[in-house]
């Protein structure tokens, strides 16, 4: 390595090109960055005794090993080509502005000094050659042509900035161009035999220079190898795939695609969006009979898969329409299982209707979640460790047992639970109001509508100032019923009258003109024939409608379910007692032990099953109560040596989905001696020591409190 200050006219005179490696990001500088170079040489300028401004730093590898023209000096530029391409820039409009400000200038001069080797031709005249997005833009301002049609927007925007400045400036040309001979930068040369460039990059870009997680993972696969061989796979392979993540942020989408990658490629470990890139390293070197080749050809082939599934960029209209209806309900953290199974379906093993229903059974897993109001943090796990329950022997059947048999927090909810909770729901302030409507006037026909042209309609008004018609029609509690059931499945439909309906009575509403009753709509059937809309109408189309979700988004059928014996995985064995109580002493202490076997012999009498956890590190258990097809669990012990009280996960079942009784589990637990859970826990997972349980006499008031519980769910379910 060498190193040293020069000024830019060294940098730049007598014959050489510098070349922005196909592995380096493209031209991102900012007019923020452009100002901040325009005001260095203003000031360069501006005062000629001043000594040179310093710009930065250049890092450039000499390319002669491999260059086929050795008249022609060759550096690729490891770092600072943000710069050069500015300084560039600036220079190029300089030279637009010499013969109509200053005539008497020499512009040739400023050419040959700083842009072009003029006795070569071809790629060898420039004396900076850009990345492949930018090249054909700076070539064509370069020589004064239209631009490209596609054009590289920072290059075309910065040029005309400093065309700007320059025009409105009071230093001349001739100036200015003085003082872009007075700016130093230090160049510091590299030697392919004795410098690691990517151990350089990397080092420069940790000082704080802002490259995104994709220019670290394109230089770090192409910088070490052979010039040839990065183009070849450059032009092959990875320009195609940037350009199929398009223009509207590239990077983050890319980002997040090697993230999902990765997960399939690591058995379902995930890396945490900011370390993408370092796990993408380790990744790499642990493939060691993998060429680099090998890397970029499989990335590549994933990558036409993500977009497909997250783009819109499905080619067979029946595959698109279940991605479609997939990314409307914002299921990212599906990808990397999905890539998967694309991938199966792309090989040949899955056809394209098995890959269509492996989709639709995500769609209804956790569409059906999304109604029941089930937290959603577990399900990035929960798909990343699917693709490991995959029986290549007996695919979907796998997949649906491997679905149907998550428990708790990770549960498929079942038809009982799922009509229970879309019939009372406020669907209509859910994001997924539109999508539930349409998806159920289209099920099963070959002519859907387009939503676009319908609104969402309530059959009764919104108005909470009911006209006299709308309060007899709903009777003596029509405050009760309106507050109720408004935003209810029952009482919404679809229009395209929604501003002639508005809050008329039902019956004008039904009979009407494009009423709800003449309405060619399934969803709206039926209506033409309701002589009235009360509460008992809205609860039997809730009902109906209810069953027509369910087979929309249909759950495992555990008649016809046939569930494979477990896969062996050691690593995420059940927990037991004899191995649960050993750990939790060591962590917690003997007091610890006691109280937990005391919560595990109420949960034997008292429960109907004890659910052991998987975790690898912590152990876990929790007393289960079955009661009508509900399983319900309001504690749950840890080898942490805590208990955790389980209000988010019984938010979610009668009659504790109700606040009021939430709040009364809460005081009751409050009234133990030393508990004092805060009140705002009511939607989460308070954890309290299980050491405050030790007292015997406390014990026995929390076990009551649990008993309640039981009765609680046994009176009112």
């Amino acid at each position: 390595m060498k190193a040293g200050e020069t000024n830019l006219f060294a940098l730049f005179n007598g014959t050489r090109q510098f070349i922005i490696p196909i592995y380096q990001r493209n031209y991102r500088w900012e007019l923020q960055n452009c100002e901040e170079l325009w005001n260095d040489i203003v000031r360069a300028t501006a005062d000629p005794t001043r000594a040179g401004h310093f710009l930065g730093s250049i890092v450039y590898i000499n390319n002669s090993r491999v260059s086929l023209i050795p008249d022609v000096p060759q550096f690729l530029v490891i770092d600072g080509q943000q710069r050069l391409t500015t300084i560039s820039l600036f220079i190029l409009a300089l030279v637009r502005a010499i013969p109509m400000q200053d005539p008497n200038a020499n512009a040739q001069r400023l050419i040959s000094e700083f842009l072009l080797n003029e006795h070569y031709d071809g790629d060898l005249r420039n004396k900076l050659i850009l990345t492949r997005v930018d090249q054909e833009t700076y070539q064509a301002l370069l020589n004064d042509r239209d631009l490209p049609r596609q054009a590289s927007p920072r290059i075309v925007e910065n040029f005309h900035f400093f065309e700007d400045r320059i025009r409105q400036s009071h230093l001349s040309p001739t100036a200015l161009y003085d003082g872009i001979r007075r700016l130093f930068i230090v160049q510091i040369a590299l030697d392919y035999d004795q410098d690691n460039p990517q151990r350089i990059f990397e080092s420069l870009n940790s000082t704080g220079l802002d490259l995104s997680q994709t220019d670290q993972i394109r230089n770090f696969v192409l910088m070490d190898q052979d010039p040839r061989e990065q183009r070849a796979l450059y032009e092959d392979y990875w320009y195609p795939m940037e350009l199929l993540f398009g223009k509207d942020n590239p990077e983050e989408l890319f980002d997040r695609f090697m993230r999902d990658y990765l997960t399939v490629h690591r058995d379902g470990r995930i890396p945490k969006m900011g370390e993408v890139y370092r796990e993408f390293k380790t990744y790499v070197r642990t493939q060691d009979e993998s060429s680099v080749r090998d890397l970029v050809v499989d990335i590549h082939r994933f990558s036409k898969y993500f977009v497909r599934m997250a783009c819109g960029k499905e080619e067979d209209p029946v595959i698109a329409a279940a991605f479609n209806d997939l990314n409307i309900l914002k299921v990212d953290v599906a990808y990397p299982f999905l890539l998967q199974v694309y991938h199966d379906y792309r090989t040949g093993e899955i056809t394209r209707d098995e890959l269509v229903e492996v989709v639709r059974l995500v769609e209804s897993y956790v569409f059906r979640r999304a109604v029941c109001g089930i937290p959603t943090n577990s399900m990035n796990k929960t798909f990343a460790a699917l693709g490991k329950e995959i029986r290549r022997d007996d695919y979907i059947e796998s997949v649906k047992a491997a679905l149907f048999m998550l428990d708790s927090y990770r549960r498929f909810p079942d038809d009982a639970e799922f009509m229970r909770e879309i019939e009372r729901k406020d669907v209509y302030n859910s994001r997924i109001c539109r999508y539930l409507l349409t998806k159920l006037e289209n099920h099963g026909t070959k002519e859907p509508i387009a939503a676009a042209n319908y609104t969402v309609e309530h059959i009764m008004p919104q108005n909470p100032g009911l006209s006299e018609a709308w309060q007899q029609e709903l009777g003596d509690d029509w405050q009760q019923v309106h507050q109720t059931y408004l935003h209810t499945l029952g009482n919404l439909t679809l229009t395209g009258y929604n501003s002639e309906l508005s809050d008329r009575p039902f019956a004008e509403k039904r009979d009407m003109e494009g009423g709800l009753g003449r309405s060619p709509l399934r969803l709206s059937a039926g209506l033409g024939d309701v002589s009235a809309w009360n509460e008992q109408e809205i609860l039997l189309r809730a009902e109906r409608l209810a069953r027509l979700a369910a087979r929309v988004w249909p759950a495992p059928d555990p008649e016809r379910l046939v569930i494979p014996p477990p896969l062996p995985n050691p690593d995420h064995m059940r927990w037991t007692e004899e191995r649960f109580m050993p750990v939790l002493e060591e962590r917690a202490g003997t007091d610890a032990v006691e109280v937990a076997r005391s919560i595990l012999d109420w949960g034997v009498r008292h429960t109907t099953h004890i659910w052991w956890g998987e975790g690898k590190k912590d152990g876990s258990f929790a007393p289960i109560f079955n009661w009508k097809g509900e399983s319900y669990y309001p504690v749950l012990v840890w080898t942490r040596g805590v208990l955790v009280i389980q209000f988010q996960w019984l938010q979610n079942r009668p009659p504790f989905n109700a606040l009021e009784k939430r709040k009364e589990l809460l005081d009751r637990l409050n009234a133990i001696p030393g508990i004092a859970i805060p009140e705002d826990s009511l939607i989460y997972r308070p954890a309290l020591p299980l050491r405050a349980f030790l007292p015997a006499k406390i014990r026995e008031e929390f076990f009551a409190v649990l008993d309640w519980v039981i009765s609680e769910v046994k009176e009112n379910v």
